[in-house]
């Protein structure tokens, strides 16, 4: 059998590596000619909850491209369902909530999660890909302020009105469903750690939206509460990753978790060195450069590369999500660029 890469996880621990770990968010997807051939067999949903599709669809870039860790197809909604939440993925726009949050009674309603009923086939997925992968692989769940702005405003917004109308209105409720999701997400990453997870990550894609005090107030601690809970009970890394969130670094970095990933309009060097090389630290190229000829994705990276102080804790990655469409020999070459090969 092939020997076990654990980079990613020294990386995580900030103990020395060969070279940087290299994976991308959003790895497994529409991008892939393979993933968009099982697509049109299953849906999204089917791929999160069939076991056997979802270890497919999860393996398919480790095969593909070689990464240093891998991370279970799912999708930050799909916790949401058994809690209560009405939802559908629409073409061109995404996840749409039929029954959103309005009043603390729709608080007070959402269902606590019985992860061995609710979400067995996740944890059937890990158990698959524990024993079939060489690398690591990631847990993950939505953020509590990211799936609350989900819930409060029916979808995707570019205003959130909706979502910052309750949190400075309702208060009391919006305190009550920020601790909700930060308990039943805590334990969901606990029980995929049970199924084989290695590391998890927690994706707040929305919280840029916040000003600082705003976040200190409102959503602080309750991650602060969440990443301790988790690692009150499991030794495995935490990374957290937020989108337009250099203004909440600091803040992030005080929640405890271990890995801190960096969006792409920050300087990711700069970023390591505000957080006193206290954390490892994820990211950062740019997604959609992958659509531009390789001689500038190769010099973006190396400038990533080159800019990082010798110093472990370094884990090469995209400061977003991989995009549809995007040239799979690119990947390709990016991955091998990272790993000397």
């Amino acid at each position: 059998m092939t020997q076990f890469n654990d980079r990613f996880l020294k990386a995580c621990r900030q103990e020395a590596t060969d070279r940087p770990p290299v994976w991308f968010m959003r790895q497994a997807g529409r991008y892939q000619e393979k993933y968009r051939a099982i697509r049109k067999k299953h849906s999204l949903v089917e791929i999160c909850k069939i076991p056997e599709v979802c270890a497919e669809v999860t393996l398919l870039p480790i095969l593909q491209f070689g990464f240093d860790a891998a991370i279970v197809f799912s999708d930050i909604m799909i916790p949401l369902e058994p809690m209560g939440i009405d939802f559908e993925y629409k073409p061109g726009v995404g996840p749409v909530i039929h029954n959103p949050i309005k009043t603390e009674a729709d608080v007070d309603k959402l269902k606590e999660l019985d992860f061995g009923k609710d979400l067995q086939y996740t944890g059937e997925s890990l158990g698959i890909l524990k024993r079939e992968l060489n690398v690591p692989c990631l847990g993950f769940v939505g953020a509590p302020f990211t799936l609350a702005s989900y819930m409060l405003e029916g979808g995707p917004s570019k205003s959130y009105i909706q979502m910052k109308s309750f949190m400075y209105r309702e208060t009391k409720a919006w305190h009550k469903l920020i601790d909700k999701l930060a308990s039943n997400m805590a334990n969901y990453l606990l029980y995929q750690v049970e199924s084989g997870a290695m590391a998890v990550q927690i994706f707040d894609s929305w919280v840029g939206i916040l000003s600082q005090a705003d976040y200190r107030e409102y959503v602080f601690p309750h991650m602060q509460k969440m990443v301790q809970e988790i690692k009150s009970r499991t030794d495995v890394p935490v990374v957290l990753f937020g989108t337009n969130s250099s203004h909440l670094l600091q803040d992030m970095k005080a929640t405890g978790a271990d890995v801190i990933g960096i969006d792409w309009k920050t300087d990711m060097a700069k970023a390591w060195e505000s957080m006193n090389y206290e954390v490892a630290v994820q990211g950062n190229l740019d997604p959609t450069l992958l659509f531009a000829d390789f001689d500038l994705i190769e010099k973006r990276a190396k400038a990533i590369l080159d800019s990082m102080p010798d110093q472990p804790g370094f884990i090469f990655n995209l400061g977003h999500g991989i995009l549809p469409k995007t040239p799979e020999e690119n990947v390709r070459r990016l991955v091998n660029l990272v790993q000397g090969r």
